[in-house]
């Protein structure tokens, strides 16, 4: 045994002698000591350098040295529907249920920055999410919630900067310390030109609009987490696992670059970058992504990007459960289809975790759907053992096979899309949607030919099946609703303060200053999502993509 993995041991001992511990009983069920920590007994050579120890570069073990025994992850149920007031509601009774964060579903027209009154939001306000069109709706989505004691996960991207800044004039309206917010803005707008298709303006604007917004968070909002790097959709969209791996490290990195170019410390940001993976049902291998991308990370940022902070090193990340995989019949096989995916997630060592509910492909969640989904980590981290162990299935072979290879295949896409000239370039090119729409057609043609079974879709069928669970349904009501909020907003505003501010915006992004002052004081004004995004539309303009095909 070298004297490196000694005193990489010793370190790692002496971390957890100082790291919180849960008041908990860590034995197996039937009361059988377990070690926080299992190591081979004769380690190879370059054990110290692949794998180490958790809480030690690089990080394939585990961000934290003691792990889930400190901590449980983040059990972060996303929620977001019809009005502001419906989806406040949903939020408390999830809070009272153990949740212990939120996370914000806003509907297409808000992700695509559209008023709840504008011709393109009619018929969708409030379906797939919650529909916030100006601060007011901010102020009733968190009515009642300290902004100051919870984390908030929000999921938006394209005009990611000014739900931000409704967010920022919430908290600052309740009386609380920006500084002290906590809480990750997703705002990759990367992704959305890969996989989710909801962006606004042309990618490089999109990214001055995010370099800003780092630039002003890293100063003013340092607990905050400025960017959710997202391969979550890129596999939703059908990618492989070493796709989905590869194109989000790789935005990740593009991030990293551009705030590099500004001028800003790789350090003083970093470290509020996280990650969003998907969980899929190839259990073992999802388990050896999230390895893999926190190796990967780790390396890069050291060895390429100078990083010297250890926290820029550590690749931090929220999961969901893949959507993707859910199936409208018998929906009710969802909840385990779910628990296998949760499992990997926990066992794969993620920090905050989403678990989707049996319906999801049929409407927004029940309250009891919701309930159960929760209900599924719940049991994962109290009753399974799992938690009571880091990395469980470090040192398998399978599994350290798997993980040697996604990083190898990532590392392949690097030097692709670098050859390209870089992640934008490659966009541009319609590179990433290629591979993705190929793998995408080849699993499905797997499917179709029966070499690969999805249980009650081409295999174990129900015939005459009818579906029996209960569903939500957003009624008209809600866009009446909203609407009429909105032509109320605009007759007791002031509409010379709000078309100053506006034309503030409009000036900012012409200039080379920070854009998000300019925004903030829009939104305290009450201008409107709508009327901030075409402000900002003035100069940036909008984006059609190439087709692929």
């Amino acid at each position: 045994m070298d004297d490196k993995y000694r005193s990489a041991e010793n370190k790692w001992k002496e971390a957890v002698k100082t790291a919180r511990q849960r008041s908990y009983s860590f034995d197996t069920a039937s009361g059988e000591k377990v070690k926080l920590l299992y190591t081979p007994d004769i380690p190879s050579a370059d054990y110290s350098d692949k794998l180490g120890f958790p809480g030690q570069y690089p990080y394939t073990r585990g961000v934290h040295p003691n792990m889930y025994r400190g901590r449980l992850w983040t059990m972060r149920q996303f929620a977001g529907f019809g009005s502001p007031e419906d989806t406040n509601e949903r939020f408390k009774y999830l809070m009272k249920q153990g949740q212990t964060g939120l996370s914000v579903a806003y509907d297409m027209p808000t992700l695509m920055g559209y008023d709840s009154d504008h011709p393109f939001a009619q018929g969708e306000v409030g379906k797939c999410g919650v529909a916030v069109s100006s601060l007011a709706d901010m102020e009733t989505l968190f009515d009642g919630i300290n902004l100051g004691s919870v984390s908030v996960s929000q999921t938006i991207n394209g005009p990611a900067v000014i739900l931000l800044a409704f967010y920022i004039a919430v908290a600052e309206k309740q009386g609380v310390n920006v500084a002290e917010l906590r809480g990750t803005l997703q705002n990759d707008i990367l992704k959305e030109y890969i996989a989710q298709k909801e962006w606004i303006f042309p990618p490089e604007e999109s990214m001055r609009v995010i370099t800003d917004m780092i630039e002003y968070c890293t100063r003013y909002l340092p607990k905050y987490n400025t960017i959710s790097v997202s391969g979550y959709h890129i596999r939703e969209a059908g990618s492989t696992a070493a796709q989905e791996l590869a194109f989000t490290l790789s935005d990740g990195f593009t991030y990293v670059e551009y705030g590099i170019e500004r001028g800003l410390n790789v350090d003083d940001f970093a470290p509020r970058l996280s990650f969003f993976f998907n969980s899929h049902l190839d259990f073992f291998e999802e388990i050896a992504k999230f390895r893999a991308a926190r190796r990967i990370w780790a390396r890069h940022m050291k060895e390429i990007y100078g990083a010297q902070n250890p926290a820029s090193w550590k690749l931090r990340f929220h999961t969901q459960t893949a959507g993707f995989s859910l199936t409208a019949q018998q929906p009710e096989i969802n909840i385990a289809r779910t628990a296998f995916q949760a499992l990997a997630a926990v066992m794969g060592g993620t920090q905050s975790l989403h678990t989707n509910s049996m319906d999801e492909t049929l409407a927004l969640p029940t309250r009891k759907a919701a309930e159960i989904a929760l209900r599924t980590q719940q049991l994962i981290a109290f009753e399974t053992g799992v938690p009571n162990v880091i990395d469980p299935l470090g040192g398998s072979w399978y599994v350290e096979d798997l993980t040697d290879k996604i990083e190898a295949a990532a590392e392949k896409y690097f030097k692709k899309i670098k050859d390209l000239g870089g992640v934008v370039n490659a966009i541009e090119q319609g590179f990433q949607q290629r591979e993705i729409a190929e793998a995408s057609s080849a699993y499905q043609n797997k499917v179709d030919a029966q070499e690969r079974y999805v249980v009650g879709v081409n295999k174990f069928i129900k015939e005459d099946e009818k579906i029996e669970i209960p569903i939500l349904e957003i009624g008209g009501e809600i866009e009446d609703r909203q609407v009429e909020k909105l032509k109320d907003l605009r007759t007791s505003r002031n509409e010379d303060e709000v078309r100053k501010c506006l034309q503030a915006v409009t000036t900012a992004c012409r200039s080379d200053e920070n854009i998000m002052p300019s925004i903030i004081f829009a939104a305290k004004a009450y201008a409107s999502l709508g009327e901030i995004v075409d402000a900002m539309k003035k100069v940036f303009g909008e984006w059609q993509e190439m087709s692929v095909i």
